[in-house]
């Protein structure tokens, strides 16, 4: 159903059921689909994908062109999973000729004020509270909680299953499965909570525990950590995804918190 005080362009396609409120826009080359519904004032502008049954409320703008000075107009897209909200004045840019394109998983909640830059890869089940803001060509893992008013570096990973405190800055990796707290951003152990809300077993969870001793704890440097776990630690879905995660940084991971000028505790 769309109202008639809203535009779509005719090279747009938007699923028979999806509902379009007044005033908004809607450019060509989008596709919305079935059971979506876009409130009112959302901009919807070309190369946006957006999935079935997500909600976008009102003042949004998803796929306005990157703010990069080397984007020189290729055509990128913006992608949304299914049943994805997104709140009011949340912004989505393109992607460049990196990635090609800026992708928000299925499950996510997006809050309010919240944007995120182009070529930017977030999973499943994510929820970023509001006012984060995500710089270009950062990767956030599946099941990934940022706190409100948090601002992430470019070209950052930050893992599954992990927690990031509200008003973090993120400048290096953040490894899967832990929080993040504090300021200067550090290790704040691991997100024991949020693993057994999402059905970790008590010997997952003290299996990941293990490693992350062997990794902050120890006094071992992140190579020598690496590859104690290695060979000391039972091969897992979980060692392993730290493991690769760690010997894949590029921005090198956040550290053990050590008392500093800087903190406020």
């Amino acid at each position: 159903m769309t109202h008639p005080f809203t535009y779509i362009d005719p090279n747009a396609k938007v699923a028979s059921n999806a509902k379009i409120d007044p005033f908004t826009v809607i450019h060509g080359d989008v596709q919305i689909g079935e059971g979506t519904w876009i409130g009112s004032n959302v901009t919807i502008m070309e190369g946006t994908r957006i999935g079935k049954n997500c909600r976008v409320f009102p003042g949004a703008v998803l796929g306005a062109i990157p703010q990069d000075l080397k984007f020189s107009g290729e055509k990128t897209t913006v992608e949304i999973g299914d049943n994805t909200t997104i709140r009011e004045f949340v912004t989505i840019n393109r992607g460049t000729e990196d990635r090609g394109k800026t992708k928000v998983g299925s499950n996510c909640l997006i809050m309010a004020y919240s944007h995120i830059a182009h070529d930017c890869i977030v999973g499943n089940n994510c929820i970023m509270s509001n006012s984060v803001q995500v710089a270009g060509h950062v990767v956030i893992g599946d099941w990934a909680i940022i706190g409100g008013v948090s601002a992430i570096h470019q070209f950052v990973h930050v893992g599954q299953h992990t927690f990031i405190a509200g008003g973090s800055l993120v400048s290096k990796d953040v490894p899967p499965f832990i929080k993040a707290v504090r300021n200067p951003l550090s290790y704040g152990g691991v997100n024991s909570v949020g693993l057994k809300r999402r059905g970790f077993s008590l010997d997952q969870i003290n299996h990941i525990h293990d490693i992350y001793r062997i990794i902050y704890n120890k006094g071992l440097n992140t190579t020598q950590a690496i590859d104690f776990i290695e060979e000391e630690i039972t091969a897992s879905d979980e060692r392993d995804d730290i493991v690769t995660f760690i010997r894949e940084s590029g921005r090198g991971i956040i550290k053990r918190f050590t008392k500093g000028a800087n903190d406020e505790d």
